[in-house]
């Protein structure tokens, strides 16, 4: 059994509180972060298109539990960008800590707004508004400033045996 597959179920579970029960009360202009398509886009940045896409997934499900948008929209936006991130930091130095929070504010950016157009295409025409600059313009902030240890905590999360480990076992 691998370590991730130990460690990434609790931070999922503690994240799906944290986005449900904490972050609504923490917003910024009436905006709040959020925290599972954050957590998919540091899957893509920790683990690659792969698990990204496959952490975006499983992020965006639980975010759809709590949307009244059609089940699977967050799920299917999640991985996509869990993926794109991925396969954008495959080719991507990360020798300087300002890059994660970067690529985290251009993400959630750019989820935010193929959330929007693939709620357009499902009939979901309520998305579409000029609000959706500020959400997209603040969620990226947020995500920024909150990048480094999300990041840092997916590491950790889909860490693989390493030879230390393996010593020590």
């Amino acid at each position: 059994m691998s370590p991730w597959t130990v460690r990434l179920p609790p931070v999922l579970l503690a994240a799906m509180v944290v986005h449900s029960a904490l972050a609504p009360n923490l917003r910024l202009l009436g905006i709040g972060a959020d925290v599972l398509l954050l957590l998919a886009i540091a899957a893509g940045i920790a683990g690659g298109p792969e698990r990204g896409a496959a952490v975006g997934f499983v992020c965006g499900l639980l975010a759809d539990c709590f949307l009244q948008t059609p089940f699977g929209l967050s799920a299917l936006t999640s991985a996509l960008v869990g993926y794109a991130v991925g396969v954008f930091q495959t080719g991507v130095l990360h020798s300087s800590w300002w890059i994660p929070a970067i690529t985290a504010a251009v993400a959630s950016a750019g989820g935010i707004g193929i959330y929007v157009v693939l709620g357009l295409v499902v009939g979901q025409d309520h998305l579409l508004s000029w609000r959706i600059l500020e959400v997209a313009g603040i969620v990226a902030l947020l995500h920024a400033l909150l990048a480094p240890p999300a990041v840092r905590l997916m590491r950790w999360a889909l860490a693989e045996t390493t030879e230390r480990t393996l010593i020590a076992r």
